[in-house]
């Protein structure tokens, strides 16, 4: 857990502080979320950690904190003094997923794509104009590509962002990008509008979208989208690895397999395509 020299895990509760008055309701819901927020990257921390980087009063901190562990949102550590993640938190969280069977659907074909072409397999939706990965399954390989389930990640640069995009009407890619922008994160990364959609032509043409070392240099991704019943892109299934074995040649036979294993998705859950 990243953690700064000043701080000082000596507790994990102030030694007062009464539980916060009714009143300013709202404030405090964006409080608790900024809390939740910061557990979320953490994974725990103590209050001093938790204070610090939500620009709160450690007494503050605290009360909200109480307030959330009675309804089992966060939980508290006595032996370490770390705040962390309730299971409240996970039970709600899951529901978001329960919302589609793509991810019940996705799993034994993503291991049998994991297993075909020795890569980790990821499952990704699109949230607000990013890209948000939902389940993995993860190489057998030491040298892998990991992205734990609510990591995000900007679409443009991202090979499940790209297959997603690339079944969206210009007009919506370009407000996406007007509100993300497009950050550079590597000198692969397509940080030019009309680039981007020349790349998105061919990705449509082709059914599958590739991530050149685009987010992380090293690392290729090759994706393709999955369809609901109504033939719109609800999700992506990507593989992942180290360009040492995800050569040009091999993403010549693993980008047709990437795009047969989201048709097999799209048609297990019902869905279909054009």
């Amino acid at each position: 857990m990243p953690t700064e020299a000043k701080y000082k895990k000596t507790r994990g509760r102030p030694r007062s502080g009464s539980p916060e008055k009714a009143g300013g309701t709202v404030q405090a819901l964006d409080r608790a979320l900024g809390l939740l927020n910061s557990l979320t990257e953490l994974d725990e921390g103590t209050l001093t950690e938790l204070a610090h980087r939500t620009g709160m009063a450690p007494s503050t901190a605290h009360r909200l904190l109480m307030t959330m562990q009675r309804h089992g949102m966060v939980a508290f550590e006595e032996g370490t003094q770390n705040w962390m993640i309730g299971v409240e938190a996970f039970r709600i969280g899951s529901s978001f997923i329960r919302q589609t069977n793509v991810v019940q659907a996705s799993r034994p074909l993503m291991r049998e794509l994991m297993e075909a072409t020795g890569e980790t397999a990821n499952l990704a939706i699109a949230i607000d104009g990013e890209v948000v990965f939902i389940s993995q399954v993860e190489t057998h390989e030491a040298i892998r590509a990991f992205f734990p389930p609510g990591t995000r990640g900007n679409m443009h640069s991202s090979g499940i962002g790209k297959a997603l995009l690339s079944e969206l009407a210009r007009d919506a890619v370009q407000q996406i990008m007007q509100k993300r922008g497009l950050p550079s994160f590597t000198p692969n990364t397509i940080t030019s509008t009309e680039v981007l959609f020349a790349d998105l032509e061919q990705t449509r043409a082709r059914g599958w979208a590739i991530d050149n070392e685009e987010r992380n240099i090293g690392m290729r991704c090759l994706a393709a989208p999955i369809y609901n019943e109504h033939n719109e892109a609800i999700a992506g299934i990507s593989i992942s690895g180290p360009s040492v074995r995800m050569t040009n040649e091999v993403l010549g036979e693993f980008g047709p397999l990437v795009k047969r294993t989201a048709a097999r998705i799209t048609e297990a859950i019902g869905g279909r395509k054009h």
